[in-house]
């Protein structure tokens, strides 16, 4: 299932039940603002970090936590990181804000493609008190995954996952097995907002490219953002 649908002269895509994809969501003011203050917390303490597995392997992005920590090692939150004991800076009043306007303008999207049902019973609240934020340089990179650290009961309810993209667009791939032949694929520019929860929380997700060159030119103006992608995905434990 993947239709079009329109709200305050922007596009959504519903990809499948669960899962939407905003484009152009977030206004490049607000990008500016999200990549100073994720620059400016990035620099201090528990800011950005390359992170690695048990095996020694390092994941190709830096990656910087909010609210709580995710160890890759024992895919794990905790109050603090393992390798340095750093404590996670707390998630900025104005990101949440922003995290729940997507989510209740992706319930009026659902509601227009949804034939009655409840767009709440296909894509449920959340307040996320989790925030990973990674940088892809011009070569990052995450393979197909899951997203399955939560709780239980986040889980079972299917409470989504709120993606922000800024700077390079990215190859994005999702499906419903850790098959990249059987995964389709989608852009997403600088300013999309991607949400997927409900059937489709589970899915299988990752990049496979970032496309150099593609930041908007006032944003890269007015951040002097070094080449690549930031992400910001939030969730609740």
């Amino acid at each position: 299932m993947k239709s079009d649908v329109t709200l305050k002269g922007k596009l959504g895509i519903v990809l499948k039940s669960g899962m939407v994809l905003m484009k152009s969501y977030i206004s490049v003011k607000d990008q500016v603002k999200i990549l100073k203050t994720c620059r400016n917390l990035g620099l201090g303490s528990g800011g950005f970090y390359q992170p690695g597995y048990r095996d020694g392997a390092k994941l190709h992005l830096k990656m910087m936590c909010l609210g709580k920590n995710w160890d890759p090692q024992t895919s794990e939150y905790g109050d603090y990181r393992l390798i340095d004991g750093a404590k996670p800076p707390m998630i900025p009043p104005e990101f949440l804000q922003l995290v729940e306007k997507a989510i209740r303008d992706s319930h009026d999207l659902l509601a227009q493609d949804s034939k009655g049902i409840n767009p709440e019973k296909i894509l449920p609240w959340m307040s996320p008190n989790i925030c990973l934020v990674n940088f892809y340089s011009e070569n990052g990179r995450l393979g197909l995954h899951q997203d399955k650290d939560e709780s239980e009961v986040s889980l079972r309810e299917g409470l989504p996952v709120v993606s922000f993209s800024i700077g390079d667009s990215a190859d994005f791939l999702y499906g419903d097995q850790r098959d990249v032949d059987k995964a389709d694929k989608i852009l997403l520019e600088s300013g999309d907002v991607l949400i997927f929860g409900g059937s489709s929380r589970h899915i299988f997700h990752g990049v496979t490219a970032i496309h150099p060159n593609t930041v908007p030119k006032l944003l890269s103006e007015e951040t002097n953002l070094r080449p690549g992608r930031l992400n910001l995905t939030f969730r609740q434990s």
